[in-house]
């Protein structure tokens, strides 16, 4: 049964990945049809993200209330909802409208999924499962050109993603007593305890924000995701801009190329899951952070002749550090706090999307496309920082 279970959640992985970069395909579609600019597709972008923060500090109180079965399959009815709802739109403001629900679902599951993972299966599942994601989100965009090559329009894109995840509900929705019956690991929190907090996933209280903030080791743990986010968002949009205005490549091959970082993040979190067998969670993290280092450095090389190369292994430096600290949240914070934790982590990490991109797009603007490497090291080095920091607070023991 916990295989049939691990099945389920592999697919909601996949299934978490499917929505998000339907917009950025679509897009060029879309605005015309609208009558807006181009560059309001940021707006809607915002609003999802700004709502995913909501969801992912509701996290907590929402999955204590009703487990993590029943968050993950409200949460994937509200997505495949909103995603219909885009697909029958006929003005923005019903695009921006109908984004709130989008956000809101999908930051409440990802939170409560990556916990009850990090709290049920080694970590070599939490890389694995994150792999899932970036397959879920490489189909985004081929379903959605699809739709566009066969002459259905942008709409049936839509559609095709909300019937497959309306699916995913249902199965989710047969599936739950699964949830109820799965072992934790050896994190202190027994069987008998779970099935004395009835719906809850482990025992205790709700903690506020602030109390959340005070555990020792929490705003490391923020700073550490802020900055990852805020690194890969920024090498994914401004990698294609940098080859193409800096490097002096053809922007066709440029775009190309820029792909490659999200394949080498999607292969990396395989290979990396296998890797988790040899080496714990922070090991794997510093692992990520020195290929990082190098695929940054490449992007100094006369010319840009290695900088589609550093952004492969960019990508390959990327794939562990996420997955990774979300599994080591139980074992820093306790499993009794790993889901709040992993709630202000994760809103954190919508910050850090939401901000630094669209900085350093700026600074790229009044200054110059040449600080996009310089840009990036200054994110690697901050969140080494904090993240050894985060060692010191409540990790040093595994770490060592």
């Amino acid at each position: 049964m916990i295989h049939l279970l691990l099945a389920v959640i592999y697919l909601s992985f996949i299934s978490l990945g499917l929505p998000d970069s339907l917009l950025g395909s679509a897009w060029p579609s879309m605005y015309a049809e609208f009558s807006v600019p181009v560059s309001y597709a940021g707006a809607v972008s915002m609003i999802i993200a700004l709502c995913t923060v909501i969801s992912s500090l509701q996290s907590d109180r929402l999955t204590r209330m009703l487990g993590t079965g029943r968050v993950t399959a409200v949460s994937v009815a509200m997505t495949a909802a909103a995603l219909y709802a885009f697909s029958v739109s006929h003005s923005f403001w019903q695009l921006c409208l109908w984004a709130v629900p989008y956000g809101l679902g999908a930051g409440s599951v990802d939170a409560s999924l990556n916990n009850y993972v990090a709290l049920h299966y080694k970590s070599c599942h939490m890389s694995w499962l994150h792999c899932m994601w970036g397959i879920g989100a490489s189909l985004g965009p081929y379903i959605m050109g699809y739709a566009l090559l066969t002459g259905r329009g942008w709409p049936m894109g839509y559609r095709y993603v909300s019937l497959l995840q309306t699916g995913l509900t249902l199965l989710l929705i047969v599936t739950l007593p699964l949830w109820k019956r799965a072992g934790t690991k050896n994190d202190g929190i027994t069987e008998k305890q779970v099935a004395e907090s009835g719906t809850k996933e482990v025992p205790g209280r709700v903690l506020t924000l602030g109390e959340v903030i005070a555990i020792p080791g929490a705003k490391q743990a923020m700073g550490t995701f802020f900055c990852y986010c805020a690194l890969e968002q920024t090498a994914g949009l401004w990698g294609s801009s940098y080859l193409a205005l800096y490097c002096g490549m053809n922007p066709q091959v440029a775009a190309r190329f820029a792909g490659l970082f999200f394949i080498g993040i999607t292969v990396g979190r395989a290979i990396s899951g296998f890797l988790t067998i040899r080496f714990n969670d922070a090991q794997m993290v510093r692992l990520g952070l020195i290929a990082g280092a190098v695929g940054v450095a490449a992007f100094a090389w006369p010319e840009g002749v290695l900088a589609p190369g550093g952004l492969v292994l960019l990508g390959v430096g990327c794939s562990p550090i996420y997955p990774c600290l979300m599994h080591a949240a139980p074992d820093y914070f306790g499993a009794d706090k790993s889901q709040a934790i992993i709630g202000v982590q994760m809103a954190s990490a919508y910050v850090g999307i939401c901000v630094m991109p669209p900085l350093f797009g700026i600074l790229a603007e009044h200054a110059t496309m040449a600080l996009f490497p310089v840009y990036l090291l200054a994110l690697l080095i901050l969140m080494a920082v904090v993240h050894e920091r985060l060692l010191k607070k409540c990790g040093r023991r595994i770490a060592d």
